[in-house]
């Protein structure tokens, strides 16, 4: 698992680095400036005209390490330095010696296409040290470069984008950011997405014990830290030893999202299913199901019960079974009684949204699948992309209970207020019964007695490797959610 550090806690960790191994701060800019050419060098060749746009600080030092280290592998490159009003730092003035090359700088005015004759333009103007807006001369550049079509590249963070709070004013488009050592919390946010672009990390050798020592309630899941919780099979498990799993799902109209949640939590590994149905969906599921035993409502067209719970390791409820008052009325009951874990998705949280006064009935514990949409109406309204983590968080603490907030990285918040962000999944998964597939992998996960919050970090892991397998075979365009179930198999042997 990978820690996610805030913009002061970078400082500190460069700083016990420099002390610590011991490093001369300019040798430690040195090794991040290697690492990020290692990896431009992988993709791009000496056919590309290079411009390295630089500010006076640190991440300026930056850029013109890398220029030198490009030219040095006879790169074709260009260097601009922007004198807005920043002091020099003194690892500037070393790198800004040891450059054999013209520097170009930008003063007052500059023409508004100074950066057109390049291919690909470094962004090292700012970097995680910056606290408010560019502005003036700044914001000028920063605009200017993305006018430009050259290729875009931030040098560990788009300059202009604050990294643990919210930004405003001219940033950076960047098509690739290159973030030293850990990611930014800014880099999980739909909001940012057109100022980051792809993000990778470069290893820069900063302290592993620093990192250790560091407190943060933000984390990186990894494939490494998600396997260690999957369990063994056991020669002698069967379907008794494996759970048995209670779904509550579908209306008329919405049997769909019961046949996916429940063919997703069968191909996890549940021992036994009972989906619990509306009448006019026995036949469905039936057919479409076979593994899956029905319970049948006494409702012919959407949920008013369900079954004794004594005989079920976890329920899961929501995928399609709309907003009718008699479900809703069920819903509230199921609360009550409800003694294992349980989940809630799609409909069993917009009735929450609804009768709001249920939320106090959420067992402790409770895993709650909402999108943003769903979970705005539980959590209210937000602002920004930093203010909704917050209320998630609040959320969690407040009623106990695990959020799986779904979302290219889904934000997984637990009681103890820390957030898993995930990094598997693709575009392709953005499709109608996605999030019911991933209703019935965690339901599954908890009927096998994982904990959890293990059940949600494992059942949001392997959904989104299931859904990259899926584009590995037939593409993203086209992708539906029952391509998801049919990869959970090859997901689940990645991970093992």
């Amino acid at each position: 698992m990978i820690k996610i550090l805030s913009a002061k806690q970078i400082k500190e960790l460069d700083a016990y680095t420099i002390a610590s191994e011991p490093i001369a701060s300019v040798d430690l800019m040195e090794r991040a400036c290697r690492a990020f050419c290692s990896w431009f060098t992988d993709r791009f060749d000496t056919s590309y005209t290079i411009g390295v746009v630089c500010g006076t600080g640190n991440n300026g030092g930056d850029g013109l390490g890398i220029a030198r280290m490009l030219l040095a592998w006879d790169f074709p490159v260009k260097v601009w330095v922007i004198k807005g009003g920043v002091t020099e730092s003194d690892d500037f003035k070393v790198n800004l010696n040891r450059l054999k090359a013209a520097v170009t700088y930008i003063e007052n005015t500059f023409e508004q296409d100074i950066f057109s004759a390049c291919d690909v333009l470094i962004d090292a103007i700012f970097g995680t040290g910056l606290t408010r807006p560019a502005e003036g001369l700044y914001a000028a550049a920063i605009n200017t470069l993305n006018e430009t079509k050259a290729i875009r590249i931030a040098v560990d963070v788009p300059s202009g984008l604050l990294a643990d709070a919210p930004s405003s004013g001219a940033i950076v488009k960047a098509d690739y950011t290159l973030s030293f050592q850990l990611p930014k919390v800014a880099f999980f946010f739909a909001d940012n997405y057109p100022y980051v672009g792809e993000w990778f990390t470069v290893d820069i050798g900063l302290s592993k014990a620093g990192i250790q020592e560091a407190d943060t309630n933000n984390f990186l899941l990894t494939k490494k830290s998600v396997s260690r919780l999957l369990k063994p099979q056991k020669k002698f498990d069967h379907k008794g030893t494996r759970g048995h799993a209670l779904l509550i799902a579908g209306s008329y109209g919405k049997m769909g999202a019961a046949v996916l949640a429940s063919r997703s939590a069968l191909r996890t590994g549940v021992g036994l299913l009972t989906t619990h149905v509306p009448e006019c969906g026995y036949t469905i599921l039936q057919t479409a199901v076979p593994e899956a035993m029905i319970s049948v409502d006494e409702s012919l067209k959407f949920i008013t019960g369900y079954p004794d719970l004594m005989s079920f390791n976890a329920v899961g409820i929501g995928p399609g079974i709309g907003k009718h008052n008699t479900t809703a009325r069920a819903l509230g009951i199921l609360l009550k009684q409800v003694n294992v874990p349980i989940v809630l998705d799609a409909d069993a949280i917009n009735c929450l949204g609804e009768q709001r006064e249920l939320l106090e009935f959420l067992p402790p514990g409770s895993i709650l699948t909402p999108h943003p949409k769903e979970f705005e109406r539980v959590a209210g309204k937000w602002n920004n992309d930093f203010e909704r983590l917050a209320r998630q968080q609040e959320f969690s603490k407040t009623y106990q209970v695990v959020v799986v907030l779904k979302g290219a990285h889904t934000a997984i918040s637990s009681p103890d207020g820390k957030v898993f962000f995930n990094n598997t999944g693709n575009p392709g998964m953005a499709t109608a019964g996605s999030g019911d597939v991933l209703t019935g992998i965690i339901t599954s996960l908890l009927a096998q007695e994982y904990p959890y919050l293990e059940a949600a970090q494992l059942g949001v892991w392997l959904h989104g490797l299931a859904g990259d397998e899926a584009k590995r075979k037939l593409g993203s365009r086209c992708m539906i959610a029952s391509d998801i179930i049919d990869y959970l198999p090859a997901a689940a042997e990645k991970l093992a």
